[in-house]
């Protein structure tokens, strides 16, 4: 797959501290339209916290965070969600008790509609569903959107959450751990369909199954320690005798 050749999200530098302890620790990493771009590395490397901050719910403590060449290094998380940047939780983040479009429609509403235009026409809320329409049709729910979320498998439920990543029309996906306890089939599934939305997003991945890391990533960043390690295709990175030494190697 071949990335654009300006960068979309950027960092330069970018280090977050909690009192003693760096989390992340001077991290330049760039995420191209076009390209699946992966972060491995054992538990406690600092992932899940630089997905933080790219997505706005932590301010670093040094560093800049650039989108299409902007800083944005002291953006919130929901303006960086208005500005195209969305992002998945290690955790499933749905609302069990509502339907599969319902979900989704709130995501859309959240992203779309201003506080002052919530109280608006019927129009305007079958505006809504025709776009969490889509994005279901995207991710492959579309057949039954009306099932509660609540009775949905895990893998179907992490594919709503996908969907609501979709919904306010990112140019940016930041997504922690996706494949979290789903079977095989379900991870095939998943597999094309982050090869399907990297075509037309710049995609962040982190996840701990190397093989399915292997098979769907453009481009790895390995971290150890809140620090990057080792940085290109993944067959460089399979290569890397330092990186084998201390992950890859001690994972198998």
């Amino acid at each position: 797959m071949k990335a654009d050749a300006a960068p979309v999200l950027e960092t330069t530098a970018l280090s977050k501290s909690f009192g003693g302890l760096s989390a992340v620790r001077d991290v330049s990493i760039a995420l191209n339209r076009g390209e699946l771009h992966a972060v491995i590395g054992p538990n406690g490397a600092g992932k899940s916290t630089l997905v933080n901050l790219l997505s706005g719910e932590l301010r670093p403590t040094s560093g800049e965070i650039r989108l299409d060449g902007r800083p944005v290094t002291d953006t919130s998380a929901p303006h960086m969600a208005q500005a195209g940047v969305a992002r998945s939780f290690q955790r499933t983040n749905i609302f069990p008790p509502l339907s599969i479009l319902e979900n989704v429609r709130l995501a859309v509403q959240a992203i779309h509609t201003p506080m002052r235009g919530l109280l608006r026409p019927h129009s305007a809320a079958r505006d809504l569903d025709t776009r969490a329409a889509a994005v279901l049709e995207r991710v492959g729910l579309g057949e039954a959107p009306h099932r509660m979320a609540g009775t949905l498998s895990h893998g179907e439920q992490r594919l709503i959450e996908i969907a609501m990543t979709l919904a306010g029309n990112p140019r940016v996906l930041l997504l922690d751990e996706p494949l979290a306890g789903m079977g095989n089939e379900e991870s095939e599934a998943m597999a094309r369909l982050l090869k399907d939305l990297a075509r037309d997003h710049a995609v962040l991945l982190i996840e701990h199954d190397m093989d399915f890391v292997f098979s769907v990533a453009d481009r790895m960043t390995v971290m150890v320690e809140g620090a990057l390690m080792a940085s290109g295709p993944p067959e460089a990175i399979r290569a890397d005798a330092a990186v084998q030494r201390t992950y890859l190697g001690a994972a198998s």
